[in-house]
């Protein structure tokens, strides 16, 4: 994985102002992994992709992460710390293009969502919709006694099943912090969504660095690119001068 230029980072950052959530993902991605094709990778399933967010995260970032979250019960602000370590699941099998599943004698074969389909479920504020549809794009094929059977006439059971099995397989796709309040005692589980999370750093990282062009380039009459080009010690050494 190839660890971006300032100068990248902030044109992956400027073309992301108009892209959807996986598109997000995906540029960052395509430009720290030049070697694979867009198309590869927009077709990773989502904790493949989420896994390599996580590596990309710390190459620019570092390995602890900062977040703030409220309590539900009192709203108590909450400032929680980790590290990537700490959400990174334990790698698994090699990623198949497809699984199969046997339930109460149902054989039904399926593959893992990727990031179009979370794209697709993403605007839905039904859940259960939401859950309804993400199986309907990854259901592949499904037998009973050599019989086809189609995903309509699946029972509840076995869909729910499979959809169990899913997140067995890629958990690296649904990660959750157990958060505690100090306050008042009250748990509860908060989704952590790398790309959202990733994307929103990016953003303080480029406000901050397009400050500091600013004010290079006022001082010194220098162009973005010979800014961007130097590295982040000797770029912070002439902002000291210019305070």
């Amino acid at each position: 994985m190839n660890l971006l230029s300032a100068s990248t980072l902030l044109s992956v950052w400027e073309r992301g102002l108009v892209q959807r959530p996986h598109e997000l993902a995906i540029a960052l991605l395509t430009a720290a992994l030049p070697e694979t094709a867009p198309d590869t990778l927009a077709r990773a399933p989502v904790g493949k992709r989420d896994g390599w967010l996580l590596d990309l995260r710390e190459r620019l970032f570092g390995s602890t992460l900062n977040c703030i979250s409220s309590c539900p019960r009192c709203g108590e602000c909450l400032e929680i710390a980790f590290h990537t370590s700490d959400i990174r699941q334990p790698a698994g099998s090699v990623y198949e293009d497809s699984y199969t599943h046997l339930v109460d004698g149902f054989l039904v074969e399926f593959r893992l969502p990727d990031s179009s389909d979370l794209e697709a479920i993403v605007s839905l504020a039904d859940a259960s919709q939401g859950r309804v549809v993400l199986i309907g794009r990854c259901f592949l094929h499904a037998t009973r006694n050599d019989a086809e059977v189609s995903l309509s006439a699946l029972p509840d059971q076995v869909v729910s099943a499979v959809i169990d099995r899913i997140g067995d397989l890629d958990p690296q796709a649904d990660v959750n912090l157990a958060l505690a309040c100090p306050s008042c005692g009250e748990q509860w589980p908060a989704v952590f969504d790398i790309v959202s999370f990733l994307w929103k750093e990016v953003g303080a990282w480029a406000a901050k660095t397009v400050r500091e062009v600013h004010a290079l380039a006022s001082a010194y009459g220098w162009r973005e690119a010979d800014i961007l080009a130097m590295s982040h010690a000797r770029r912070q050494m002439y902002l000291k001068l210019v305070s």
